[in-house]
């Protein structure tokens, strides 16, 4: 009768802690669902450059990339200065690991065939994550608020070589409808090097999508 009442109690609490779990699980993905919601869009820092001429308009695009892949959050992403061709393409992968949303970003062969992307897809294709080359140190880790989420990658594990640049830092702001960007370039003295020195680009987007 004791062997049967504590094989009972080790399955309720068996129930209990999966229950926990899956619980816990639901609610990670849907943070990692409404960062990837959040992110993609097409935005402008039109109305910033218009305010303060300090900044550039420029114009940053995130669109899915291989939907069909299920539990896994890939975006194209797109930044040019109108009407120039684009001056920095990635592709982001969305993951939670440890409990920590990241952004990893990958850099892409000869990118400049993608362009415009956002808008073809039929640009990716034949595109897959295995030819893409992941730069190393320069993930963006992100948390949630009560806004929506934000992040940055960690001091000193990003290489630049642009200019005089040592290290570049990223900070991240993600807003519903916003987005706030602000990349800088360090030297060996951690000095700026380049990148906007007030603050970060203010991205207005176009059309919220869920």
């Amino acid at each position: 009768m004791l062997k049967t009442k504590n094989y009972i109690f080790a399955f309720l609490v068996g129930v209990l802690l999966s229950s926990f779990l899956f619980l816990d699980n639901s609610k990670k993905d849907k943070d990692l669902e409404k960062l990837y919601n959040f992110l993609k869009g097409e935005y402008s820092s039109e109305n910033q450059a218009k305010a303060d001429t300090a900044f550039f308009h420029i114009t940053l695009a995130m669109s899915p990339l291989w939907e069909e892949r299920k539990g896994e959050y890939w975006l194209y992403v797109e930044q040019a200065r109108p009407p120039k061709k684009p001056y920095r393409q990635r592709v982001y992968k969305l993951v939670r690991e440890n409990g920590q949303l990241i952004s990893y970003i990958y850099t892409l062969k000869n990118p400049l065939r993608f362009a415009g992307g956002h808008k073809d897809k039929s640009l990716f294709k034949g595109l897959m994550p295995d030819s893409l080359e992941l730069r190393k140190g320069c993930e963006v880790f992100l948390q949630k608020t009560k806004f929506g989420f934000k992040g940055e990658t960690k001091k000193q594990t990003c290489a630049s070589e642009m200019g005089t640049a040592k290290y570049a830092i990223s900070e991240v702001t993600v807003y519903k409808n916003k987005l706030v960007s602000w990349d800088r370039g360090f030297d060996k003295d951690d000095k700026q090097a380049w990148g906007a020195v007030k603050g970060g680009y203010i991205f207005d987007k176009f059309e919220n999508k869920k």
